[in-house]
């Protein structure tokens, strides 16, 4: 699979923003999407995450709140909706997916779209 992500920009803290990661090939359905995020001169973080159904959802506790992870399977396409967002979230966000369980690291990654999140 092949993940698009976009949806980034320039914010002022309290404001929202949607991303978006568009999926190419089939069988979107069996793939565990999540989000992640790294921020300038910090390692990677997990942000989100969302089964293959959409019927399960996980945060990190920074994010937890203020942001959702959804899907559509029809669409191809999951979503991170991020309301109250503070300079802190500024990063480099990411979608992955992977087709094995929970367990496993996300193997399929997207090339990141940068959120600007200003004070």
């Amino acid at each position: 699979v092949q993940l698009q992500a976009s949806g980034g920009g320039l914010v002022q803290a309290g404001g929202s923003l949607r991303l978006s990661c568009a999926a190419s090939g089939r069988a979107f359905s069996s793939y565990r999407m999540g989000w992640f995020r790294q921020a300038p001169g910090k390692e990677r973080e997990f942000v989100a995450a969302i089964s293959w159904s959409g019927g399960s959802t996980y945060y990190a506790d920074s994010v937890k709140g203020r942001f959702t992870i959804s899907r559509d399977n029809t669409k191809n396409t999951v979503w991170l909706q991020m309301n109250s967002l503070k300079p802190e979230d500024t990063a480099v966000y990411y979608c992955a997916g992977d087709q094995r369980g929970w367990g496993s690291q996300f193997y399929y990654w997207g090339q990141g779209t940068l959120v600007t999140v200003s004070s």
